[in-house]
């Protein structure tokens, strides 16, 4: 097999990571843990042996959510990283699929912890789509001219954040 690098971080920029390997096992957990990891109804995750996934730069923080595993997360700006199994047999690690720099390279195949999934989820892919940024300019919040984010670009840098230009 060819060399692969799939890269990704956090939101911040402080914690970098590549595989070196395609993830597998993607799927969307609704458990409560999840729910509260994430901040939303569903975390997504993707499995890759640890020997195949790498910290470029920073550091994961860890929180033990339960007495079988570690949430891993940006400690500076809070992204959600992943889950790792506190059994020593396991040899994988789960990467949070929004931290990648390319969200479309995986797909979740699988859903996990439906006892927590609120009923409402099938009406969602039917409600009104908008933009990010979607208001007009006279919309001072939504207008996108007036969003700046101050996010990591999705792909690897030599230096983060920037210097400023002197």
């Amino acid at each position: 097999m060819a060399d692969v690098r799939i890269t990704g971080g956090c939101q911040c920029g402080a914690v970098r990571y590549a595989l070196r390997t395609p993830p597998t096992d993607a799927l969307i957990c609704y458990c409560r843990m999840c729910q509260k990891q994430f901040g939303n109804i569903f975390g997504a995750f993707a499995s890759v042996e640890r020997k195949n996934f790498e910290i470029t730069r920073g550091e994961l923080g860890r929180f033990q959510s339960s007495d079988i595993g570690v949430r891993t997360f940006c400690a500076d700006c809070g992204t959600p990283m992943g889950w790792d199994s506190l059994d020593p047999a396991r040899t994988n690690t789960w990467v949070s699929l929004g931290s990648l720099d390319d969200v479309e390279a995986v797909k979740p195949r699988a859903q996990w912890g439906a006892e927590a999934r609120p009923s409402w989820v099938a009406e969602v892919i039917a409600m009104p789509v908008g933009m990010t940024g979607g208001g007009d300019a006279t919309d001072d919040y939504r207008a996108a001219s007036r969003i700046h984010p101050r996010i990591h670009p999705d792909h690897d840098t030599a230096e983060w954040p920037p210097k400023a230009a002197s």
